[in-house]
């Protein structure tokens, strides 16, 4: 095999990768919205809980009521706590996704502009080869015509 049917393999290789890398982004940036869509529901469902409770307590409640409310409302903080937790996990994997997107697309760029180069290397030889055997033709027929002609 020749060396661009080599740079060529490596290319398809290098180019299934960053492929690979792009959808492991794709996902990643997709749980993360999914993890921040969760605590933000979890976050409003937090909200409307207390103004629903606080003009309930303007009222006499009894204590037992209080504390189920004050405890409720810390577990609630607690997985409000955890998603967010969970978030900032899903941002750290989209960030080293996206660092592995990034080096395979600079691998596979790397990849293609030798393949570029060898083949305009391989362009030049062949041009030069057709330069020089017409040079030496027109040699040819020039001293074909010099030898022909009378003097």
């Amino acid at each position: 095999m020749d060396r661009v049917a080599l740079l060529r393999l490596l290319e398809d290789r290098d180019r299934k990768r960053r492929d690979e890398a792009l959808m492991q982004w794709q996902e990643a940036v997709r749980q993360a919205e999914a993890a921040g869509a969760q605590a933000q529901a979890l976050e409003t469902y937090r909200s409307e809980y207390r103004e629903r409770w606080s003009t309930q307590f303007k009222q006499a409640a009894p204590i037992e009521i209080i504390r189920c409310y004050q405890g409720f409302v810390e577990r609630l903080d607690q997985a409000i706590g955890s998603q967010q937790a969970t978030v900032e996990q899903h941002a750290a994997r989209v960030a080293a996704a996206r660092e592995r997107l990034q080096q395979r697309e600079i691998k596979l760029a790397t990849v293609q502009r030798l393949i570029d180069r060898r083949l305009s290397a391989a362009q030049q030889v062949l041009q030069r080869r057709e330069q020089k055997a017409s040079d030496e033709a027109a040699q040819r027929v020039r001293r074909a015509g010099l030898t022909l002609a009378p003097m």
